[in-house]
């Protein structure tokens, strides 16, 4: 595939990039090779490999969603440094 110049600004305005007369040739370069390489792919036969979506296994990695905390208050405030009636105690932050 050609790459055009046109191809070049369409792609510079979807990218939202303003790019000079030198960046647009090295642009138009190395899309063409990108894409060259690309096209290399077309070179392999695959007729006996089977099409997938991962390279690996893929299971359902979900878990049920169950409620597992209570209300373990005691807990909770056993590591707080400073603790009353069952609740943390900060310090003050504005008078």
């Amino acid at each position: 595939m050609v790459i055009t110049d046109e191809t070049i600004d369409y792609v510079g305005i979807l990218a939202k990039l303003e790019l000079s007369d030198e960046e647009k040739e090295q642009a138009k370069k190395d899309m063409s090779s990108m894409l060259d390489y690309v096209g290399k792919l077309n070179e392999l036969d695959t007729k006996d490999v089977e099409a997938m979506s991962h390279t690996f296994p893929v299971s359902n990695v979900f878990r049920e969603d169950v409620v597992t905390n209570s209300d373990d208050r005691d807990n909770m405030v056993k590591n707080a440094p400073e603790e009353k009636d069952g609740c943390y105690v900060v310090p003050k932050t504005f008078d």
